[in-house]
């Protein structure tokens, strides 16, 4: 045999062993490559901004677990001040080791704050208002969906009183300091659930009819929805009718579908049909924490979003939101009605601008109480 016979027959088994494996393995990476692009591009993608938060106070609520504790990490990455509020203080602490470690930030603190507790709220935000200086941007994240019937503390249904009615009072307990340290931004994570939601200002605790745990949770997200625009109203009416006359912002936003423990009362791929058929479509739909913090940070940071206030995004997208998130009669009502149930109109804390007392002088417009559809996909 020669040696260009040899050199040959070497070819030729190289070129089997290619087309053996490695070309499949090209295959693969490129068909997993277009995939992970697919699906960035499908659930809203990544926050483009490069801003840093140096010298900047960050407090996020529901920052150990999930969407809040990837905000919380990018942030801490971009050296903010970072202030997690969590009902769980244990996790709350080594979440906020873990990110200390990683982003080699020190200034990540845990802090005590139970969202099912106007107690737990006030001396939370007393604690913020006495130990901080400034506080530049306040992410309303933590949340419960879809949970089994249960009250709060105050006897607030339990998904109205977290979602809604803690958030409500811890935002107009730190909005002196959010002023103060103007230009600042408040970011309420909402949900595409809105859409099914409506309020009802007869029985909002779920006392006189059956329980429904979808229709409590679309109501607490339209809730926020229109705490939001009532609020950047207010914010608005204070002199100009200019967001920038207090420096202070308010947006809401659906992250999307994101796996995280949020989801647990969903009975979702519980299953053998749902495990198996379509599990692969969620995998590509679903975002994961780390993608589903993206639209907080985009709020919390990008410069495209400043001086906006009153808006709606749907991930990074801002979009007009549904027609009953847009009623202003409805969205003053339950600001009104929020203030009694917190206390906060018996302290005096809450002065309407003129704008607002002139509407609040207006019958309020009593909402249709119609039929809603199901949402479509379960976990929004």
């Amino acid at each position: 045999m020669t040696l260009k016979t040899c050199a040959c027959n070497l070819v030729q088994r190289y070129s089997v062993v290619m087309n053996k494996y490695i070309l499949p393995v090209s295959v693969f990476g490129t068909v997993f490559g277009v995939a992970v692009l697919l699906k960035e591009h499908m659930t809203g993608g990544r926050c483009t901004s490069k801003a840093t938060l140096s010298g900047k106070t960050v407090v996020i609520t529901g920052a150990n677990t999930g969407i809040g504790k990837e905000t919380a990490r990018d942030l801490a990455k971009r050296g903010g001040r970072i202030i997690m509020g969590c009902r769980d203080m244990e996790k709350c602490e080594t979440a906020a080791k873990e990110i200390r470690g990683n982003t080699l930030n020190p200034h990540v603190y845990a802090c005590q704050l139970d969202l099912a507790s106007m107690k737990s709220i006030r001396e939370f935000a007393e604690k913020i208002k006495q130990k901080e200086q400034r506080v530049d941007v306040l992410i309303n994240n933590a949340g419960v969906m879809r949970c089994p019937e249960g009250k709060t503390e105050d006897g607030f249904d339990m998904q109205f009183g977290v979602n809604h009615l803690g958030h409500f009072l811890l935002t107009n307990l730190l909005l002196d300091k959010l002023k103060e340290s103007a230009p600042s931004r408040v970011i309420n994570l909402a949900s595409l659930a809105h859409i099914v939601g409506k309020m009802d200002f007869e029985d909002l605790h779920w006392e006189k009819k059956k329980f429904d745990t979808k229709q409590a949770y679309c109501q607490s997200k339209l809730a926020n929805v229109l705490f939001t625009r009532e609020l950047a109203k207010r914010l608005q009416g204070e002199s100009t009718g200019c967001c920038l006359c207090t420096g202070v912002t308010v947006n809401a936003v659906h992250p999307g579908v994101v796996a995280t423990e949020l989801g647990r009362h969903t009975n979702l791929h519980q299953s053998q049909f749902s495990t198996t058929v379509l599990s692969p479509f969620f995998t590509l739909l679903v975002k994961s924490p780390e993608l589903g913090a993206q639209p907080s940070i985009h709020l919390a940071v990008s410069e495209e979003v400043e001086g906006v206030t009153g808006a709606y995004y749907d991930v990074m997208t801002e979009k007009e939101p549904w027609p009953q998130a847009l009623d202003e009669d409805v969205a003053l009502r339950l600001w009104e009605v929020s203030s009694r149930l917190v206390g906060l109109e018996e302290e005096g804390q809450l002065k309407p601008p003129t704008e607002v007392q002139s509407r609040a002088a207006q019958p309020a417009l009593t909402q249709p109480s119609g039929q809603s559809a199901d949402v479509g996909a379960e976990g929004l």
